[in-house]
C-alpha cells in the first residue's frame, strides 16, 4: 500500500492517478462539510470540486505532505464561504441526511430531531457553523480545526462557544440535549 506522503510527491509531480487516489476516499467526508455548511446539496458539490481544482492546481505549494487531509478541509471551508459570500447569504432550505444515533427512534421523531437541528444551524453564522461541523459531525479536534481554518486554537475555542450559546439560545425551552436524539456533546 503506497502511503499518503508518497502519493502527495507523486502528485507534486504532475502524476493525475496519485491525485485521485489522494482524494477519493475524502470526497464523501469534504461532500457532507460542504452540506452542512452550505445548505445546499449543488452548492455543496460546487464548492467540493473548486476544492479540488485548487488542491491540484496549488499542490506543489503544500509544504507538509502529512497534512494534506487539513489542508483539503481548509479549501473546501473556504471555497464554501467563498460560495456564500457570492450567494448573498440568502437561507437555503435543504434537508439534512441522517444523523447518526445510538438507538432506533421512531421515524417521526428523527424527522423532527432533523428539523430541530437543521433550523438551528441554519441561523448560525458560516464561520461558527464551519467550526461545528469541522468539529462535531467530522470529528477533527480542535487544533486541527485551527489549523485547516488558518486561525489560533484560542479563536476557534471562542467562536465555538458562541455558536454553542448560539444553538442554545435557539433551541425551544421545552427541548433539552435529552429530549433529542443527537450526540450529547453537540449542545455540552
Amino acid at each position: 500500500m503506497v502511503d499518503q506522503r508518497s502519493l502527495v510527491d507523486r502528485a507534486k509531480q504532475g502524476d493525475h492517478d496519485a491525485f485521485a487516489a489522494l482524494v477519493h476516499g475524502s470526497i464523501g467526508r469534504l461532500d457532507v462539510a460542504a452540506r452542512l455548511i452550505l445548505r445546499d446539496p449543488e452548492l455543496a458539490r460546487d464548492a467540493v470540486q473548486d476544492a479540488l481544482f485548487r488542491a491540484w492546481r496549488d499542490l506543489r505549494a503544500l509544504r507538509d505532505p502529512d497534512r494534506f487531509d487539513a489542508w483539503l478541509y481548509r479549501l473546501v471551508v473556504n471555497a464554501c464561504l467563498d460560495q456564500l459570500r457570492r450567494r448573498g447569504h440568502r437561507a437555503i432550505e435543504v434537508e439534512i441526511g441522517e444523523i447518526h444515533v445510538a438507538t432506533e427512534p421512531d421515524p417521526a421523531s428523527e424527522i423532527a430531531d432533523r428539523d430541530l437541528v437543521d433550523g438551528v444551524l441554519r441561523r448560525l453564522d458560516p464561520r461558527g457553523r464551519a467550526i461545528v461541523v469541522l468539529h462535531y459531525y467530522v470529528g477533527m479536534p480542535l487544533t486541527d480545526v485551527a489549523g485547516v481554518l488558518g486561525i489560533p486554537v484560542g479563536t476557534v475555542k471562542s467562536r465555538l462557544h458562541r455558536a454553542l450559546g448560539d444553538m442554545r439560545a435557539t433551541f425551544p425551552p421545552d427541548v433539552t440535549a435529552d429530549g433529542l436524539r443527537i450526540p450529547e456533546r453537540t449542545l455540552a
